[in-house]
């Protein structure tokens, strides 16, 4: 039986994904690593890792029908991952809203046999892989604001010299 390697996430707009890119590059002169791919930015709301190929289409077909309810996040520091050696952006603390979306999500998920990870939500946007340094840097750009109103699910492809990301299902916003 194959399997499909999924996962929800928040997904930029061009225009936030180069402000993106633009943090991951003033941080890689202290950090140095490995750019993430601009096209590749994303905040996850849940891993799912590998999962059957049947359960994969079953969640694309369901996820137009599971509305995300419109919130913001601002996007203010970086931080470290550092034993596994990233470099992130993220909020200094996670809104309300998003917290509840993260977790109605894997409420819902649950009805298909999929159980939270234990450890607690810590949103995120990677920018750097294979840090060398583990001390973000002490300058911090402009918090970038990030009004969301839908989520997408995606399937990561391992390729040689990284994975390729391809969304095959969005939700809908949640007022329509």
């Amino acid at each position: 039986m194959s399997s499909v390697r999924l996962f929800f996430a928040l997904w930029p707009s061009p225009s936030l994904a180069a402000s993106l890119a633009s943090w991951a590059e003033q941080a890689r002169p202290t950090t140095g690593g490995r750019v993430m791919r601009t096209e590749t930015l994303h905040l996850t709301l849940a891993f799912l890792g590998p999962v059957d190929a049947q359960l994969a289409d079953t969640l694309a077909a369901a996820t137009p029908e599971h509305p995300l309810p419109a919130g913001e996040v601002a996007l203010d520091h970086y931080g470290v991952f550092s034993r596994q050696r990233i470099l992130w952006a993220g909020p200094r603390q996670t809104p309300a809203g998003l917290q509840a979306a993260h977790d109605s999500l894997w409420q819902w998920l649950a009805d298909f046999g999929l159980t939270a990870p234990p450890q607690p939500f810590r949103p995120h946007v990677t920018l750097l892989r294979n840090i060398e340094h583990a001390q973000p840097p002490d300058t911090t750009p402009a918090p970038l604001s990030w009004r969301y109103d839908r989520m997408v699910l995606v399937a990561s492809e391992s390729l040689t010299g990284g994975s390729r990301y391809r969304i095959v299902a969005q939700s809908r916003p949640a007022d329509r």
